[in-house]
């Protein structure tokens, strides 16, 4: 088993990296181009970006081309300040209504606390 990064284009005497995967749908008369697959597939061809811009299907077929969307991978800089923010109101609250509590009476690790 190959590495994704170390496929070939399944066109032949092509010896581009591929960075697609064209798979027919014959029952749907569909192609769908998306992104490298995991895995290499007996039934799915691998391109590289040369042949999958010039792909062509059969007359009457559709073909679904799904792009490779890069989203941000994580939160930004703002939103971890907020979170931190969060946090550190929600421990200064619980620190002072715990302290504001009076104990009535501690035996080990249990504390009776009176009710409201």
């Amino acid at each position: 088993m190959r590495r994704s990064g170390s496929r070939r284009c399944s066109r032949a005497s092509c010896t581009s990296a591929a960075i697609k995967t064209l798979t027919y749908i014959y029952s749907d008369s569909t192609a769908v181009l998306g992104p490298l697959s995991t895995y290499a597939e007996p039934h799915n061809y691998d391109l590289c970006a040369e042949h999958s811009e010039r792909l062509t299907v059969p007359v009457g077929w559709n073909v679904i081309k799904e792009e490779i969307v890069v989203q941000n991978t994580g939160p930004s800089d703002e939103d971890l300040m907020a979170i931190a923010d969060a946090v550190r109101e929600v421990a200064g609250s619980d620190l002072a209504s715990k302290s504001m509590q009076p104990e009535l009476g501690r035996r080990g690790h249990l504390r009776v606390l009176p009710s409201n």
